[in-house]
């Protein structure tokens, strides 16, 4: 059974073009996508199929398809899910705090990943998990899953070209002095560690926007931007600056008054792929760390509120 990745109808801007040329400049179609929906699906015009070199005219209708994609291999696992928002190529997923993302030798089950093929599968829908952004086991917030191949290049082009904008909130250890800063440090894996990471010299690029929204006893809590993507690039620049998060043990915070990193991916922002419309979601503190922030930072979090 086919299904429709792309379609549009060719403007004056288009004309005069190859399908090619407008699939591949304006829609961002990959040379992959298209060899797939040539040997494995369709592309017509005008409900006809097509060849990729003809020139296009005014008016024509251009519709891509491919084979709906074999069952993922991950496991269907029932479980609750706090969808954001869904349409044909994308969901925003709030992914809880204790929540791993996909199957791994150490978490062979109940991750998000089963959780997201079980609802499509009652759904009638065979797709693979994409994730756009992960999240740590520990890290709450929001998430994109991209629902077909099409959408997944779409948004990994956007996170080359740095226009999908993830915001996080965090509360870090200490008061940080600067009310806003840039860490640009590289980060690689440390010594004798698979997991923990560390800031040095051979690492790979890594760069970390923050501003401070409140100060409170010896916390502060801050917003982060990302203009990299490292593992755990938060929780090792923010301890690299000597300001842990408030229960990373793993790079050096306490767990006095959270037990897990307190970190939240908070806001998402992006031109949709398909209908070029700006699109954002705020997810609110999930309550361990809405606890935290009302204790060290009440009247920041009473004002946010008025």
């Amino acid at each position: 059974m086919l299904e429709e990745v792309i379609s549009f109808t060719v403007d004056e801007a288009d004309a005069g073009q190859t399908v090619r040329e407008v699939l591949q400049k304006r829609y961002g179609v990959s040379r992959r996508l298209l060899i797939r929906a040539k040997f494995k699906g369709s592309i017509t015009r005008n409900g006809v199929l097509v060849f990729v070199n003809e020139k296009l005219q005014v008016g024509d209708k251009i519709a891509v398809m491919v084979e709906e994609e074999a069952e993922e291999t991950v496991a269907p696992e029932d479980m609750p899910l706090s969808i954001r928002y869904e349409d044909e190529d994308l969901m925003v997923i709030a992914k809880p705090a204790g929540l791993v993302v996909h199957p791994t030798g150490n978490h062979p089950s109940g991750t998000l990943a089963n959780g997201m093929i079980a609802y499509w599968k009652k759904r009638g829908e065979h797709r693979k998990f994409r994730a756009v952004n992960r999240l740590d086991k520990d890290t709450s917030g929001l998430m994109i899953v991209a629902k077909n191949q099409w959408a997944h290049e779409q948004f990994s082009r956007m996170q080359q070209i740095r226009t999908l904008t993830r915001t996080y909130r965090a509360i870090v250890q200490g008061i940080v002095d600067s009310d806003e800063g840039t860490i640009d440090a590289p980060i690689g894996l440390a010594e004798n560690s698979f997991i923990t990471r560390q800031v040095r010299p051979d690492g790979q690029t890594a760069v970390t926007h923050y501003r401070v929204l409140a100060r409170g006893e010896g916390m502060s809590f801050v917003e982060v931007k990302l203009e990299t993507g490292r593992t755990h690039q938060i929780r090792v620049h923010m301890s690299s600056e000597g300001h842990p998060l408030a229960g990373d043990d793993l790079y050096g915070g306490e767990r006095e008054h959270i037990g897990r990193q307190a970190l939240h991916a908070w806001g998402l922002s992006f031109v949709h792929p398909r209908s070029g419309l700006a699109m954002s979601w705020e997810e609110p503190l999930p309550s361990d760390m809405e606890q935290v922030a009302q204790q060290f930072f009440p009247d920041y979090l009473r004002k946010e509120m008025t």
